[in-house]
């Protein structure tokens, strides 16, 4: 009887575990990634796109996370954003959506996104772009 009630703890965990190596959403990442469309979609998609080559005033965010700032083709670049050394990944991209000035100061991009949660859902969706 004391090892199907613990099992029964058990289990939850390891599935929980299992879907994270194998690289399944675990819920609360893809809260996070809803939250983020609805937060891109009021805040972002007036000037950018997730769709590939869909460059607006700003450049596409599609595959955003992992690829170097400034590079998407046929996008409008400022030149201290182009010429930075920033790849864009969770922390940068956080950096760079609370205070776009301050984190790459002479950047074309003015909208600061001050709440951390909002930051943190946009990126997370972004993520999965």
């Amino acid at each position: 009887m004391e090892t199907r009630f613990v099992m029964t703890l058990i289990r939850p965990a390891m599935l929980l575990a299992c879907a994270a190596l194998l690289g399944a959403p675990l819920p609360a990442v893809a809260q996070d990634a809803a939250a983020g469309e609805r937060a891109f979609r009021t805040r972002c998609a007036s000037c950018h796109s997730v769709e590939p080559g869909q460059n607006r005033a700003g450049p596409s965010l599609a595959g955003v996370v992992g690829r170097k700032a400034g590079s998407v083709e046929g996008a409008r670049y400022s030149p201290a954003l182009k010429n930075s050394d920033v790849t864009w990944d969770a922390q940068s991209l956080d950096g760079f959506l609370a205070d776009p000035r301050q984190a790459v100061p002479g950047t074309s991009m003015t909208m600061r996104l001050t709440d951390a949660a909002q930051r943190a859902a946009i990126i997370a969706y972004l993520s999965g772009r």
